[in-house]
């Protein structure tokens, strides 16, 4: 799958969510996430833009564990990339295999995320423990499938959202570890 994702610095959750309301979004759902990042034996994922993480889901007593690969970006103006994703049952005991095979642990990233659907959008509006209040726009699109419309079209829900700047291709991770944020 190609994730084609646009993220923006916002002023304040309540405001985006009154203007998701005004042009029909709904919320879906609300959780904790928590990514444990890691980084490659072989090559350096912050060199080579790509990221590997073990993240783990809590929605009320319902948690989910994913291991998600996300290939380096495609393109300058969002954070267009391949993805591959699986659930998996234990994140310690896969923590100690990425260990074991000589990946290191980089960072873990919590925050808590609203979910909104749009269209053919996913909105998140993202509580990041360190940072300011932010907002992601996705759309997922099939291997092959050109981004480039997808790309256009998030762009233009920000500006129908009143976002024209404030845009970040860089990673939560990425920015955490850029501000030194412990």
């Amino acid at each position: 799958m190609i994730e084609v994702e646009v993220k923006a610095k916002i002023n304040s959750f309540e405001e985006m969510e009154e203007k998701l309301a005004e042009i029909g979004a709904t919320k879906t759902k609300k959780e904790f996430q928590e990514d444990i990042y890691f980084n490659s034996p072989v090559v350096d994922f912050a060199k080579t833009d790509e990221a590997l993480r073990i993240r783990t889901t809590k929605e009320n007593d319902e948690e989910n564990i994913f291991i998600t690969y996300k290939g380096p970006k495609i393109n300058k103006e969002a954070k267009t990339r391949k993805e591959i994703e699986m659930g998996i049952e234990n994140a310690q005991e896969c923590s100690d295999i990425f260990e074991a095979i000589g990946f290191k642990k980089v960072r873990a990233v919590r925050k808590n995320r609203q979910y909104y659907s749009y269209e053919d959008f996913e909105i998140s509006l993202d509580d990041v423990e360190g940072l300011d209040p932010y907002m992601e726009i996705e759309i997922g699109l099939n291997d092959g499938e050109d981004y480039t419309e997808a790309q256009n079209s998030i762009f233009e829900l920000f500006e129908k959202l009143g976002i024209t700047d404030g845009f970040e291709r860089t990673s939560y991770l990425e920015l955490l570890e850029t501000f030194n944020i412990n």
